[in-house]
């Protein structure tokens, strides 16, 4: 293999991975450094050059990567998230699509002088947005209520829809219009048939597959995209780019049936996503001659000013009348419209069929959809999380703390939190624990934290860790895995194992109990300060003590009066952010913060006053 292939290959991933973890690091959309990363490697530099590197390969594994994205993407999709917001998602898809077509391929054709065939089939590229940039921006933004969840259906439905779209435009377009209303409703039909049956098909065969352990564990994940494959290749055999749609309905129906388990299968995707998404925009942006983008054009930025200011707020507007939305909700909706990698690769396919058919004006479509892709990924990613937090729909960077138990000493430190501002939740599969925890005033919710539909009942808007505190340390494990789901391995946080003479814990002190770090959750407060210790401590007399850290009172002193038995849970900041103690991250609280921690007030001697203004949480 020739070394330049090889470096071609090597820079693509490597690009892509630096890339997302800068946008991580900085707080910035992973596409827009995607981009510009491409830019760079590609006209930039020469480092890159797809079209070399990949040949007649290059739109085919790209087809092949976007069908495997929307597939994972598909399996986030909950039935139950339609309860309130069902009718809202499928009036934007449908109403909606028509609305952003004709008012983008209007916009194109005045603004920009497009030809009107062009212009429509613009339009229909312009249609579909990016789950690829949406998903991690709901991530950040973490929006309230309904909302979110219709924006994500959103982005993820009109995607394979807007993509058949485009297709029969396209191929009225080359027929020079003829029968343009007949070919699309007949190619949307058959489209929307024939992609919804082989979506079924294949998530009634994976789901056999798996539910009759037709196949080991170790080729389970290969046989799904197996499945995928094959249904995004037969489905596109018969009806163009139907094959998105194929898999999208595949992911669905998976997602929400109880027959088979799909977690690792989602899991496994989820990873697969993040190299395909950044291989795909390094790929795609680095076949595009920077030169080609005309930045001085007004023209072209009219349009995109219309697309942003006007396209999109009408949509969203046409497809809300009568529903139950909040103004607030449909002004974050109408904020919410990056274009993504389904544009990227549809546009590109067609520069070369248009170049081919001979058709005026088609070479103007790739510099200008990426223009779209740049713009709006920039704008909606970068003003996104302040216009939420302003529209009171969002909030970026909960504190609040969900509890997984309801025994006495966390009933204590849940009202502590309370008082301090913080939102709490506890829930117990104890009865009585429970009724307990609500007469103190805290939200508590009989539940068992293992059952599959918890998070359905949950509310989780203000909700940004989750502790596992169950006198249970198997119990702990298993939630801490499954509450990743929602709150992210960083977390949730489980307590330490109770001594076990004899055993250890991995990598840990001897006198522990054995469990694997990939089974554990980041472990809570202190080695010793398992659930046995922390209720005896309670019942020994033990407190809840608040106290404010200053440069004549630190942690030191604090162990001095109060001892190595004295556990610290939280630190307030400054700030007002809530710091849980943990073992790998032990307590280092400054002056100007406040220590929380469970004390023996015996253990004082009487001296409690001496530390300033602690005193014991009430009782």
């Amino acid at each position: 293999m020739p070394e330049h292939i090889l470096i071609g290959l090597g820079a693509i991933i490597v690009l892509g991975v630096i890339a997302q973890w800068l946008a991580w690091r900085l707080q910035l959309p992973a596409i827009l450094l995607l981009l510009v990363f491409g830019f760079l490697a590609g006209p930039g530099t020469g480092l890159l050059r797809p079209d070399e590197l990949f040949g007649d390969l290059l739109f085919p594994v790209v087809s092949l990567s976007v069908a495997i994205i929307l597939f994972e993407g598909s399996l986030s999709l909950k039935f139950h998230e339609l309860r309130d917001g069902g009718a809202v998602v499928a009036r934007l898809t449908t109403i909606g699509i028509a609305v952003t077509w004709l008012l983008a391929s209007t916009a194109a054709h005045v603004a920009v002088g497009l030809s009107l065939p062009i212009a429509l089939l613009l339009g229909a590229i312009l249609v579909v947005t990016g789950p690829t940039v949406i998903i991690p921006l709901l991530r950040q933004v973490r929006p309230v209520g309904r909302v979110g969840s219709v924006v994500k259906w959103e982005g993820i439905v009109n995607d394979p829809i807007g993509a058949i779209l485009a297709v029969l435009v396209f191929e009225a377009v080359v027929a020079s219009g003829a029968g343009m209303p007949s070919i699309l409703i007949a190619g949307v039909l058959k489209a929307l048939l024939l992609g919804s049956l082989l979506g079924l098909l294949g998530a009634a065969l994976l789901v056999a597959i798996l539910r009759y352990y037709a196949v080991p564990d170790s080729l389970q994940n290969s046989v799904a995209t197996m499945l995928v494959v094959v249904v995004f290749l037969v489905s596109n055999a018969v009806q163009s780019e139907s094959g998105l749609l194929a898999v999208t309905v595949m992911g669905i129906a998976l997602a929400n049936q109880r027959l088979a388990a799909i977690r690792h299968i989602y899991e496994f995707k989820e990873n697969l996503r993040v190299i395909l998404i950044a291989g795909l925009f390094i790929i795609l942006a680095a076949r595009l001659p920077v030169a080609d983008l005309d930045l001085t054009n007004r023209r072209e930025w009219i349009f995109v000013a219309a697309l942003i200011l006007v396209v999109r707020p009408a949509m969203v507007f046409a497809s809300t009348i009568g529903s139950r939305l909040a103004l607030a909700e449909k002004l974050f909706l109408s904020w919410m419209a990056p274009r993504g990698v389904v544009a990227a690769v549809v546009v590109s396919l067609f520069a070369l069929r248009l170049e081919s058919s001979g058709l005026a004006g088609g070479e103007r479509l790739v510099p200008l959809v990426f223009k779209v892709i740049v713009a709006t990924v920039a704008i909606y990613g970068l003003t996104v999380p302040p216009l939420a937090r302003r529209l009171k729909v969002a909030r970026p960077n909960p504190q609040g703390v969900l509890f997984g138990g309801a025994q006495p000493w966390i009933r204590r430190v849940a009202e502590v939190l309370k008082e301090e501002g913080f939102a709490v939740a506890l829930i117990d599969s104890n009865a009585e624990h429970v009724a307990r925890a609500r007469q103190l005033g805290l939200p508590a919710f009989h539940a068992n934290l293992l059952a599959e539909d918890i998070f359905q009942t949950l509310p989780l808007d203000d909700l940004g860790r989750f502790l596992a505190v169950t006198p249970n340390d198997d119990v702990n494990a298993l939630a801490a895995i499954h509450f990743a789901e929602v709150f992210g391995r960083s977390g949730v946080y489980q307590l330490s194992p109770d001594d076990a003479p004899g055993a250890r814990v991995a990598g840990g002190a001897a006198g522990r109990v054995e469990m694997p770090r990939h089974l554990q959750g980041r472990l809570l407060f202190a080695p010793h300060a398992g659930e046995r210790h922390l209720r005896e401590l309670l019942a020994d007399g033990g407190a809840v003590m608040r106290t404010p850290i200053t440069p004549e009172f630190d942690l030191k002193q604090f162990r001095e009066i109060y001892g190595e038995s004295a556990v610290p849970l939280f630190i307030i900041t400054e700030d007002r952010s809530l710091k849980i103690c943990t073992v790998q991250d032990p307590p280092a609280p400054k002056p100007g913060e406040r220590l929380i921690a469970l004390v023996s007030t015996g253990r004082a001697g009487g001296r409690v006053g001496d530390a300033g203004d602690v005193h014991p949480a009430r009782l």
